[in-house]
Parts: structure tokens; C-alpha cells; sequence
């Protein structure tokens, strides 16, 4: 049973001796003690002067009296207006350590045949360009918040929908075509998700080229782009590939395979993973057949050019493109087909869209949609929406070849991190060259995955790697740190021999203190799995490692020469270790054996 359990009971306990009234466990309002204050839990009166008559202080004086006279984990108590503040005895701490020590999964729901399951689709990248900035912070925020998920007791499955089709995917197949000369990934050196993202660009460049060429001749700019003959022969490799064109669709294909292969490789390297890969290709079919099906009974209306849309005027909204003209579907019309044969694949309870807050409309309607289409599950959709990421140069445009890389964002990093090592000196000797460029590895991502996840995801942010991988303040790197030390303190007291059992005649308030972080775990996962809120993961965890090293240097561990004393901080420390990394590994940031 936690403290907090055990608190409520003893003060409904005292609320029926000493006012003879059954309290509603609902009522029973405790919080951590501020700093300022002293003691460990509060508890608010004010909902219970009713049934005592008297003032809040004197309701919290007679409460606290009967705690301490009567429950053995109160040690003290004192009053501050209506507020009862509550110190929990040392001796509670360290059979609370104890039993922590024991569970090597402290803080994570185990996962039944009854559990909820809760599907995170995340990634959702185009086949026309390589992973770049943004596709990370939506990669590591997808992959932290599956892992959240689970640790809260649900089945998880990770999806990822794979936008293979559509006119941007038709531009760079263009431009391969006209300027490409045969060129592949492996003639060139390239990964094929960079081969296809410079002909993509390169479509940009002349498309350009061919609007200034057209306004100079006097055209509008509006003129100039309905009348674009590269941006008409985009426009129709997009109608010959719906109609199955035999040759368009080879090179779709072709062009699309050498992409996956150099998605793979990124998504291996950042660390995270699919159950389940959706294709735009293979869901378009199925929402553009839902949406003529809701054509038929009079949900959608078509227009005179032969376009279908929504009326959503009715609800607040305006009205929605659902099919063009030309008969082709738009991105709303394959979430819709996603979204169904997702449901018809699993049996889901929660679906949640990892995707940035420009989207928050378009997730708006499609609840609203698949509500009106009669899909029971359209309005329990969750959109999990995310800020963008910026750069101190600015903003990041893919069609102009401006975004920052993925592949080079990472080498970049683990480049800094091997710097950085380099400049501490000392680190890592005795390491082999590859046990030494794994460390760098580990530490290099890790700076980058925890400065993208410590950020409150609904807001934009400024990311800059420099101050990502510093070795102090609140960064990977210091968390990965202490948990090195950690490390290093378990194996030199192994080699020593020294025992880790036997309880000490006390301890102190820092002791005391890292016992109930580690406790507070498993409401720091609840709280992170209802807010959705990985953040809130990576500041204990930075919080805890702060706590710890204040410890580690106003306390001796391994030099203590009282041996209760010593082990009691031996399997502090030991556990200190256990819950950063499994908070790190549930961001999905690895933790090194050694710094």
C-alpha cells in the first residue's frame, strides 16, 4: 500500500473518532508539501469544517494530533492556516526503498489480455524527400508517447502511414524522369530517400524558372501557374498512375523502394520502430469509395465542375474538398479509408494522431466526418498535436532543399559528442575505438532525443544542438551521466565486496528525500500517460539526477564507515540507476555503463 493510500485511511479514520462523520475518500485533498514548508504530504481541511465547527487551524490541529498519536508513519506534523502539513517517518522511507529495491519493474503497469489497446500512429512521412528536423521531433515524440502508453497498462500498437502518392510524389518522379539520366542510389552514392529528395528540389527549381519565364511575358503569376506546362505534365502522371498506367506505376515503385530502403536505415538509427505500416496508395481506394457511398446518401454534395465536398457550416466549420474534379482523392479522403481499415484490422480502443498543431483542422473535421459516415469510433479520435521545430537561422522549406537532414542532424551530433569527450579528456579510457564510438553514439542521441522531448510538445521550439549536448544543466548528457556514476559506484562496490543489506538507525532529509522521487515513478508515468505529456518523463528524470548528485557530493557512499550506513546508499544509488533508466528508456534515450 503507498503513503498515499495509507494517509487517506488514517485520516478517515480520524475524521469518524473525532466528528463521527463517514468521509467521502474523494474529499480526502493531499498534496506534496511546498518548499518553503516543512513535512512531505499536506492535507487540506476546508471540506471538512462542516462536519468539525471549529476554525481550519484548530480542525488541522485536532487531525494532526490524533495522525501522530495513532499512525506510526506520521512522525510530526504543523499547521499553516487550514493546511495540515504531514513529515512521514524515516523508518516508513526505508522499508519503502526496500520494497522499491524489489521490483525491477518499479513504476510500470504489467499489460493483460483485458487491457485497452491503444493505436499511435506517428512518422507519416512523404516518399518525395528524406526524413528531415521536424520528422524527428514527430518520430520521438510518437515512439516516447507508445512507450508511455504501455507503461500505463495498455496494449500498444505503433502505425505509421506512408504518403506514397499524390502530386508531389508525381514531381520528383518527373524531374527523375527528364533530368535523372538513369541515375540510382547505388550509381551515385546516395540513400535513395536523399537521391528522390534532390530531384525534388530539382522539380522546384525549374518550375520556378518556367513561371518567371511565363510572367515575363506578361503573364500574372496566377496566370503563369494554371498555365505551367511542367506542373500540367505533374498534374497528369497523377491521373495516369490512379488509372494504373503500367509504366508510371514501375517507376513508382521503383522510385518508392530505393526511399523505404533509406528510411529504414533512419528509423534504425533514431531508435524507433512500427508493428504496423500503412500505405496511402493502398487507403485512398477505400476512403475515396466511403466518400461516393456518402455522396449516394446525401452526406457529402457534388458541385458543378464534378468535385465532391462537405457541408460543414452546419457545425461551425466551412466546407471541405473530399474529391477534385479530376475524380482524384485528397489527403482527408485516405485518412478517411486509413482510418477503417485500421479499425477493421484491429480490434482498437484509442486512436491517436501524433501530428503538428497546422493539422489541428484537418484532425477537427475528420472526427467530424467519420462521426457523420456513422463510424461510432470518429469522435473519440485523439489528436496529439505538437509544435513546430525551428533553427536560430529560422524556418525550414523542403522544396527549396533548406530543411535540416535527419541523417545529418545525427551525424552532426554524435560528431559533437565525440568532441566534446575529447576536450573532458579521460573519459573514456581503457575503451576500445568501437566501445568509445558507441558511448559518443549513445551519448550524441541522447542529447538530441531529451532536448526535443523536455519541451512541453504543444509548443514550438528553438533547437540548438550546441546547448543540447552540454554535460550540465538539463540535457541528456547529464542524465546519462549520472547514471554512469551510478554504475560506477555498483561495480566498485562488487569488486570490494561489499555487502548491500543491513538498515541503518537513520537516515537523512537528502536520503529521505531521493526515497520519495523515486516513489512519486509510477504518478509521474500515470500523469505523463493522461496528459499525453512525455515531457513530463524527461523532467523527473533531469530532476531526480539533480537530486542525486546534491547526494553524491555532500555524502560519502563507498568511503562511509558505518557498513548499515553504506549499504542503505549503495541500493540508494542502485535504484537512483534503475528508475533514470527505465525513464530514459521509456523516451526512448539509451544509457551508457560508463562516461
Amino acid at each position: 500500500m503507498n503513503i498515499e493510500t495509507i494517509l487517506t485511511n488514517s485520516i478517515i479514520t480520524a475524521i469518524k473518532e473525532l466528528y463521527n462523520h463517514d468521509a467521502d475518500p474523494e474529499k480526502i485533498q493531499l498534496q506534496k508539501t511546498r518548499k518553503e514548508f516543512e513535512g512531505d504530504f499536506t492535507f487540506v481541511v476546508f471540506p471538512f469544517l462542516q462536519v468539525s465547527r471549529k476554525r481550519p487551524e484548530e480542525t488541522a490541529q485536532e487531525i494532526g494530533a490524533y495522525l501522530a498519536a495513532n499512525q506510526p508513519v506520521v512522525a510530526s506534523f504543523n499547521v499553516v492556516k487550514g493546511f495540515l502539513n504531514l513529515a512521514i517517518a524515516p523508518s516508513y522511507w526505508i522499508e519503502l526503498l526496500q520494497n522499491i529495491d524489489a521490483n525491477d519493474k518499479w513504476g510500470i503497469k504489467e499489460v493483460t489480455d483485458e487491457s485497452p489497446l491503444v493505436m499511435v500512429e506517428y512518422s507519416s512521412p512523404n516518399t518525395n524527400k528524406p526524413l528531415h528536423l521536424g520528422h524527428i521531433r514527430n518520430n520521438l515524440l510518437g515512439y516516447a508517447l507508445s512507450n508511455i502508453i504501455a507503461a500505463n497498462g495498455n496494449k500498444v500498437v505503433k502505425t505509421n502511414i506512408v504518403n506514397d502518392r499524390g502530386i508531389h510524389i508525381c514531381k520528383s518522379m518527373l524531374a527523375w524522369q527528364k533530368w535523372g539520366n538513369g541515375e540510382t542510389p547505388a550509381s551515385s552514392g546516395k540513400k535513395g530517400d536523399h537521391l528522390i529528395g534532390d530531384y525534388y528540389v530539382a522539380f522546384d527549381k525549374h518550375y520556378k524558372a518556367e513561371l518567371s519565364e511565363l510572367m515575363a511575358q506578361g503573364m500574372s503569376k496566377e496566370e503563369a501557374e494554371a498555365a505551367s506546362p511542367l506542373m500540367a505534365e505533374a498534374r497528369e502522371m497523377l491521373v495516369k498512375w490512379e488509372a494504373g498506367d503500367n509504366d508510371v506505376r514501375a517507376l513508382w515503385q521503383q522510385m518508392n523502394n530505393w526511399v523505404y530502403e533509406g528510411f529504414d536505415e533512419t528509423y534504425k538509427r533514431l531508435g524507433v520502430d512500427f508493428d504496423k505500416i500503412y500505405y496511402e496508395s493502398d487507403t485512398y481506394l477505400v476512403g475515396k469509395e466511403t466518400v461516393l457511398n456518402g455522396l449516394e446518401n446525401g452526406v457529402f454534395y457534388r458541385r458543378p465542375d464534378e468535385s465532391v465536398w462537405a457541408d460543414l457550416s452546419g457545425d461551425g466549420l466551412d466546407e471541405k474538398l473530399l474529391l477534385r474534379s479530376d475524380g482524384t482523392s485528397v489527403y482527408m479522403t485516405q485518412d478517411i479509408g486509413t482510418a477503417q481499415l485500421r479499425f477493421r484490422d484491429y480490434p482498437i480502443d484509442k486512436m491517436v494522431y501524433v501530428v503538428g498543431n497546422e493539422q489541428n483542422y484537418h484532425f477537427q473535421v475528420l472526427s467530424l466526418l467519420l462521426d457523420k459516415l456513422g463510424f461510432s469510433w470518429g469522435k473519440g479520435l485523439v489528436h496529439f498535436s505538437y509544435g513546430m521545430v525551428e533553427l536560430p537561422e529560422g524556418k525550414m522549406k523542403s522544396r527549396e532543399g533548406t530543411v535540416v537532414d535527419a541523417d545529418d542532424l545525427m551525424d552532426e551530433m554524435i560528431a559533437t559528442a565525440r568532441e566534446t569527450s575529447e576536450e573532458l579528456g579521460g573519459k573514456l579510457d581503457g575503451l576500445t575505438p568501437e566501445e568509445a564510438a558507441d558511448i559518443n553514439r549513445i551519448i550524441g542521441l541522447g542529447a538530441l532525443k531529451y532536448f526535443m522531448l523536455k519541451v512541453d510538445a504543444r509548443k514550438n521550439m528553438l533547437f540548438n544542438p550546441k546547448e543540447s549536448i552540454d554535460f550540465n544543466g538539463n540535457t541528456g548528457p547529464f542524465i546519462q551521466y549520472t547514471y554512469a556514476r551510478t554504475r560506477s559506484i555498483e561495480r566498485k562496490a562488487a569488486e570490494a565486496g561489499v555487502a548491500i543489506e543491513g538498515t541503518p538507525a537513520s537516515i537523512s532529509e537528502k536520503e529521505c528525500s531521493i526515497i520519495r522521487m523515486l516513489n512519486n515513478y509510477p504518478a509521474i508515468i500515470r500523469q505523463a500517460g493522461s496528459d499525453y505529456s512525455p515531457s513530463g518523463i524527461a523532467n523527473y528524470a533531469y530532476e531526480l539526477a539533480k537530486e542525486y548528485n546534491q547526494f553524491y557530493h555532500d555524502f560519502s557512499i563507498l568511503r562511509e564507515e558505518d557498513a548499515a550506513a553504506k549499504a542503505f546508499r549503495i541500493k540508494l544509488t542502485r535504484n537512483v540507476g534503475k528508475v533514470i533508466k527505465s525513464a530514459m528508456g521509456l523516451l526512448g534515450i539509451e544509457v551508457p555503463e560508463r562516461m
